[in-house]
């Protein structure tokens, strides 16, 4: 008799941050006293122990976008697990006794699966072979390139990735894994954020101290000659989850992007700071830095306001235009982002693709 067809949807969902397998429920519930000391170095200073504190919980809010996904179309989701390196183990003897009503899903992005080692290949070899489909959110060029990729990518049924078009990465693929270019999305839960009707007309830069080089220094100091007291520049090395909500105050949030330009592929790059601005109510202000072309792509839709990097009347009429912009551009721009640039719908649209095909 053929396999019946799944009705439930279960997101095993890795984070560098976590342990053993345990409901993602309640990793998230214990993640705002998690005790990470033992993760750092000997002597870590008050800026790395901050530093990480940030990465922290920025992947423990992933684990929540993919735990809280809506169900693929005509599934349901059971409590979604999460897991570090030493869950793997427990995963896999899990896996040989799955529901058969059950679709399994194993979620890695980024680096993650360099944390793995050299059992990452036979790890999911053994998965899928009982029943475990692997997704794959790789959103810059470091995630493709890493050493293990060729390990993984066999494997994969979803690889969500930033370069367009997909180059060498493609031909370590199976040819029925599903692939979507969407680069950046927001790891924001979408509509958590409410749209603030009266923000300040004020433009946020949101900065780095990864990237507060010579070049991000003279438009901070551009800016802030021009717009005095309409400009509000933040240094720190990103903004905490907990406080991203309150940036809805302002009306225009100034994304830094090709963060360092040393490189060819950083000069190209952008972050998710455009899309959970966005998700935010803000009008995303933006460099051209074009990895794959989607910021382009969302410029030509009015969604974001972009300029040439190193041109700063470009970078003037960009913020210009971001602090008139009106309650329907603003409402327009949080309706799309919070609809189609967040993590959870993007990836439960492409389970539910790979889903129907069984």
């Amino acid at each position: 008799m053929p396999t019946p067809a799944p009705t439930t949807v279960r997101i095993v969902a890795y984070s560098q941050w976590a342990g053993e397998l345990e409901p993602a429920a309640a990793y998230l519930a214990r993640l705002p006293e998690y005790d990470y000391a033992g993760r750092l170095p000997a002597g870590a200073d008050d800026r790395l122990r901050r530093m990480a504190r940030l990465d922290c919980d920025w992947h423990g809010e992933c684990v929540r976008c993919f735990a809280e996904m809506p169900a693929p179309k005509g599934l349901v989701m059971a409590p979604a697990w999460t897991l570090g390196v030493k869950g793997f183990a427990a995963l896999a003897e899990q896996a040989v006794s799955k529901p058969a009503e059950e679709a399994w899903w194993l979620v890695f992005m980024g680096q993650q699966p360099t944390h793995v080692g050299a059992s990452l290949g036979p790890l999911c070899a053994f998965l899928r072979k009982h029943g475990v489909r692997i997704a794959y959110y790789a959103f810059d060029e470091a995630s493709r390139e890493m050493a293990c990729f060729p390990a993984l990518a066999p494997h994969l049924d979803v690889f969500l990735h930033d370069e367009f078009p997909l180059g060498p990465a493609a031909a370590k693929l199976r040819p029925d894994c599903l692939t979507l270019h969407r680069s950046w999305v927001a790891n924001v839960r979408p509509f958590e954020v409410p749209f603030n009707d009266t923000p300040e007309r004020k433009i946020l830069f949101l900065g780095s101290q990864l990237g507060l080089t010579p070049h991000r220094q003279r438009q901070i100091d551009f800016l802030t000659k021009t717009f005095k007291d309409r400009f509000v520049a933040s240094h720190d090395h990103s903004v905490s989850v907990g406080g991203r909500a309150a940036l809805n105050r302002y009306i225009a949030g100034l994304c830094p992007e090709g963060r360092k330009f040393a490189t060819p592929a950083m000069a190209r790059a952008h972050t998710d700071r455009p899309f959970w601005c966005g998700c935010m109510g803000l009008v995303p202000v933006s460099e051209n830095s074009a990895q794959g072309g989607r910021l382009d792509d969302l410029a030509k839709e009015g969604l974001i306001r972009r300029y040439a990097h190193g041109d700063l009347a470009a970078l003037r009429a960009a913020a210009e235009a971001a602090l008139e912009a009106t309650e329907a551009e603003r409402r327009r721009i949080y309706e799309h982002f919070n609809r189609k640039e967040t993590v959870g719908p993007v990836l439960s649209a492409m389970l539910a693709q790979v889903l129907a095909r069984t």
